[in-house]
């Protein structure tokens, strides 16, 4: 090899190690990492087991209360928002799996605009997962009547083949990517990624450190950034929507209050108190026919 062609190779070389050198600066050729989907198997969950990971609590009979005035990203509609979302004493079967029922309900400006009913269940290592809703979204004209309804997004783990993901993990890291619901055929897919264990929030509820953030986002919508508060204890303390390329919310919807109940609603007390009565009744007449035949 002439020096000349010795040159010309040394070129070359330099030439793609440099090529390399600006692509992996630019992230040319890198694959990004699939969010983490999790195996299911209802073998992992514990029949009525509490949902009591820190960053994720669901006591039955808990009502968080979230408010604020919004402003649409399609139409630039004001009004505002009342999320009431109740932590209800009851369970169902979702996927073979005893899961907790969350109330969730949305009201625009005073008017109904969506109801769902959520369900969750904490597996026996700690990470709480989302297994399923039944929503409703109710359309009305511009009088406020109803029009119609939509269940868009409804979806069951197993069914239509949908799978479903973390809404908590139990034990979070930044960095951690994980799908949270995964059921293209119902149009429902969410992601998230804790991206901060250190935030601090305050908000009319109260004020807190040391609070985990999420980044929300789905296939569905890829533009459509969202992050998620959650602190210890608590739970879910503030949400910020459609976030533009500097992070920045259209929308900033706090924790106003929370309150709980630590008894089922009176309907269920009167049902076990009319139980009780018609067993009582059962038992007396039982009892008065032993009596009866006794004295004949």
């Amino acid at each position: 090899m002439s020096a000349l062609q010795m040159f010309e190779h040394s070129v070359k070389i330099v030439l793609s190690v440099a090529l390399v050198l600006l692509a992996v600066a630019a992230g040319w050729g890198t694959a990004v990492a699939a969010p983490f989907q999790p195996s299911f198997s209802p073998g992992d969950f514990v029949p009525g087991a509490p949902i009591d990971n820190p960053y994720f609590p669901l006591v039955p009979g808990t009502l968080f209360r979230y408010a604020a005035q919004v402003k649409d990203p399609d139409t630039g509609e004001t009004s505002f928002e009342v999320n009431n979302m109740r932590v209800t004493f009851e369970t169902t079967i979702v996927g073979g799996v005893v899961a907790r029922v969350v109330r969730d309900k949305v009201f625009f400006d005073g008017l109904l605009g969506e109801d769902t009913r959520d369900y969750f269940a904490q597996d026996k290592s700690g990470n709480v997962w989302y297994l399923g809703e039944d929503t409703t979204e109710f359309l009305r004209d511009d009088q406020g009547n109803v029009i119609g309804t939509d269940t868009t997004g409804t979806w069951h783990a197993g069914v239509h083949g949908a799978v479903p993901g973390f809404i908590m993990p139990a034990n979070p890291h930044v960095g951690f990517s994980y799908v949270q619901e995964n059921a293209p055929q119902d149009q429902a897919e969410d992601q998230a990624e804790i991206v901060s264990l250190d935030e601090s929030v305050s908000v009319p509820a109260g004020s807190f450190t040391n609070v985990l953030k999420t980044l929300e986002t789905t296939p569905l919508e890829p533009g459509v950034l969202e992050n998620k508060f959650y602190a210890r204890g608590v739970g879910q303390v503030l949400i910020w929507e459609n976030l533009d390329e500097s992070g920045t919310p259209l929308n900033i919807i706090p924790l106003v209050s929370v309150s709980s109940v630590t008894s089922p609603p009176a309907a269920w007390l009167v049902l076990v108190t009319v139980l009780g009565v018609v067993v009582a009744r059962q038992i007396g007449g039982v009892a008065g026919h032993r009596g009866q035949a006794a004295r004949m």
